[in-house]
């Protein structure tokens, strides 16, 4: 072999060493910045979730705790019902979040008693008046509702109790199967 010949082979070895580095680094920052992507990714939702969360209450605290209050000091201070009883109420008759926000969603939006879901609040506080809130916040309200624990009168157990001896409360729903 002359000395062009081998200095032709090497550079043909040091030229596949440098691809196959060049190769190797390329595929791991590709695969880092997938990863990067990810975290972010994932921080983000979580960060949409909870900034829906809290549109959700504050909405929730400023448009109907005026009437669902939570710090009532008993059931009879109050002229509409505790949200954990609308919960309980609207998660034994609807299983699915989507169907639970529309639910609340509709009534609000046209509260009539021939569609009460609850007819024992209906019977104690009335129908409530129609609230004229946009439908995106009723939705951020409802899945609000759905998605969290929501405040809960103190007396609100013994109430929801003596209420079940009455025949209400079947122990059917969502709320029950936790």
């Amino acid at each position: 072999m002359d000395k062009n010949q081998l200095i032709i082979n090497t550079y043909k070895q040091m030229k596949s060493k440098i691809f196959a580095v060049t190769l190797a680094v390329f595929t791991a920052s590709c695969n880092q910045a997938k990863q990067t992507d990810s975290t972010v990714t994932k921080t983000q939702i979580i960060t949409e979730n909870n900034q829906q969360a809290n549109e959700g209450y504050e909405l929730m605290k400023t448009n109907c705790y005026v009437c669902h209050n939570p710090k009532a000091a008993s059931h009879d201070d109050l002229i509409a019902p505790p949200f954990k009883a609308v919960k309980t109420q609207y998660a034994n008759a609807y299983n699915t979040k989507t169907d639970f926000v529309n639910a609340i969603v509709n009534w609000v939006q046209n509260p009539v008693e021939e569609k009460a879901l609850m007819r024992g609040a209906v019977n104690k506080f009335k129908v409530m008046p129609k609230l004229p809130l946009p439908k995106q916040n009723l939705e951020k309200i409802a899945a609000y509702i759905y998605e969290n624990d929501v405040e809960e009168p103190v007396w609100l157990q013994v109430q929801m109790k003596e209420m079940q001896g009455k025949g209400m409360g079947k122990k059917t729903g969502k709320m029950d199967k936790n």
